[in-house]
């Protein structure tokens, strides 16, 4: 392992930014739907070796120091988010005479724009990187910071954070109830690269194995223990809400389309009315993201068509585009991608708008200046959509108080906070139709999965295409509905938990993680100087 870590140490030019590339096109496979986290112990250890090499000219300047690492870090980063994110691309073709032309920018540009993070990780591993176990931990403090600012930053997308490879199953799930995807991002990438001190003596090879071992023991164990007394997931109070999910998989194509709208609405309403497998009419139905094909509160019979389906004690959460006041001198309308409670009546009684919007699928950045060369929000027509003021929960009848997660909003770990009761239960409506059977879909699903452990919370997901499930506070799976089912699950909801520590300390614990990574960083460059000096 010795020669091959010299020679990867060794690589130059476009050999090294293409095997930069290949290591981190690789180390995407650790994210669902593949979940061959194996494939992490080979792609770090690369970029660990590949660092090593990164060393510049003596040079007084210095961002041209900081180039040979932060190119290599980007190219890695470049491999990963084109091999995680290329699907993205597919969603130009559902409207390709429009659109098509933007597919390199989504298939190409946003990977290259995410790439950059990993750059900034590299930078910063390599301001502290030494020869030997410190700059695992450097490596691992470079990435902790650059995916925690890539949760933020130019309005944040934490898409395939590397911590989620960690927790592909639920009993491996656990430590984010401690830690969180956050804290979980560094401490992945730590045991990840560990494999590269195989490469040295013993000295040192011996200690990075113990580390390891040591991580991901405790990493199973508290998985296995924290799950030992949990109820099972099937298992909950029968006097709790029977949720029924509805998911149409309508196309994506026809969702829009004036001739096909009846014959939507009446699908959503058929499924929900579907006689479940005990025969009890469920409490709460959930249609997923903009799945209602009409603007409801312009649509008198469209209201009076769900009150005549649905029982008194009924309630429905139906994703939906919801028109607010007119704004400015024109008077025109805004719009919100709204959940809406309605109760058996046909009442809409309570609605939570998105607040986190997608940019260039929802609304256009650098509007004026866009819209002058043809642009448009790919998913929000020509109207684009507003964002909500704040985010709140809705409190419905019977004492379950719902945090509403549109879309991509569940893959944001912060942004589970809300004004009003303290929430029971995460529900998240979305629409993945947009992308096909890709890994899109299950890699979204798996991100929504996470944010149950992180808050112990159970977790409603309703897509109209792609993955539908019900998830415990210990995020696992009671009931599902694939990519392409047309159908319907129902379950009992899941009883919420106390508190976890990363809901209650969870920024604290994420910080106090860095911190350690960075004292062992430091200590290693430390004794890597007086070695060198003391030759």
């Amino acid at each position: 392992m010795k020669r091959l870590a010299n020679r990867i140490l060794l690589t130059t030019g476009w050999r090294r930014a293409a095997l930069a590339m290949a290591a981190g096109a690789v180390t995407v496979l650790g994210q669902a739907p593949f979940h061959a986290f194996i494939f992490c112990f080979v792609g770090f250890p690369v970029l660990v070796w590949l660092l090593d090499g990164a060393i510049a000219r003596p040079s007084r300047s210095w961002t041209a120091t900081a180039w040979p690492a932060f190119a290599t870090g980007w190219w890695f980063g470049f491999g990963y988010h084109v091999a995680g994110l290329w699907w993205i691309g597919n969603a130009l073709f559902v409207e390709a005479r429009e659109f098509l032309w933007l597919w390199p920018f989504a298939v190409l540009a946003i990977p290259a724009l995410l790439a950059v993070f990993a750059g900034v990780a590299a930078v910063i591993a390599r301001m502290v990187w030494s020869d030997g176990l410190g700059r695992i931990a450097a490596l691992a403090l470079g990435f902790g910071l650059a995916e925690w600012l890539r949760g933020f930053v130019l309005t944040g997308f934490p898409w395939n954070a590397v911590g989620y490879a960690a927790m592909p199953v639920p009993v491996l799930m656990q430590s984010a109830a401690i830690v969180g995807v956050i804290g979980m991002n560094a401490l992945a990438v730590l045991v990840f690269s560990l494999p590269a001190a195989l490469a040295q003596d013993r000295r040192r090879a011996v200690p990075a194995a113990l580390v390891a071992m040591l991580l991901i023991a405790a990493h199973a164990g508290f998985g296995f223990w924290r799950l030992a007394d949990a109820t099972d997931a099937t298992d909950a109070d029968p006097a709790a809400p029977l949720v029924r999910i509805v998911q149409p998989a309508v196309d994506q194509s026809e969702k829009w389309d004036a001739a096909r709208r009846n014959a939507i609405f009446d699908g959503l309403i058929a499924l929900s009315l579907e006689a479940g497998p005990n025969g009890a009419a469920p409490d709460i139905v959930v249609w997923p993201e903009t799945s209602v094909p009409y603007l409801l509160t312009e649509t008198p019979s469209a209201v009076a068509a769900i009150a005549e389906a649905f029982g008194p004690d009924q309630i429905l959460l139906a994703g939906a585009v919801r028109i607010g006041e007119t704004s400015g001198s024109n008077g025109e309308y805004t719009y919100y991608n709204s959940i809406l409670a309605l109760n058996g009546d046909g009442v809409i009684f309570d609605a939570a708008d998105k607040k986190h919007l997608v940019p260039f699928g929802e609304y256009l950045p650098f509007k004026a200046l866009l819209e002058r060369i043809g642009m448009k929000a790919i998913a929000a027509a020509d109207r684009g959509y507003s964002p909500a003021d704040r985010r709140r929960t809705m409190a419905l009848p019977g004492g379950t108080v719902v945090l509403p997660s549109i879309c991509y909003e569940a893959i944001f770990p912060y942004e589970v906070e809300a004004e009003g009761e303290p929430a029971t239960v995460l529900v998240n409506v979305t629409n993945d139709a947009w992308y096909g059977d890709v890994p899109g879909p299950y890699q979204h699903a798996h991100q929504a999965r996470i944010r149950a452990v992180e808050n112990g919370l159970p977790v409603i997901r309703a897509a109209n295409n792609g993955v539908s499930a019900i998830y415990d506070a210990h995020g696992r799976q009671s009931a599902a509905l694939g990519y392409g089912v047309s159908g319907a699950i129902e379950a009992r909801m899941p009883a919420r938990l106390d508190d976890t520590w990363y809901r209650l300390e969870g920024r604290r614990t994420f910080w106090a993680i860095l911190a350690v990574l960075a004292l062992a960083a430091a200590l290693g460059r430390l004794i890597e100087r007086r070695r060198v000096g003391g030759l």
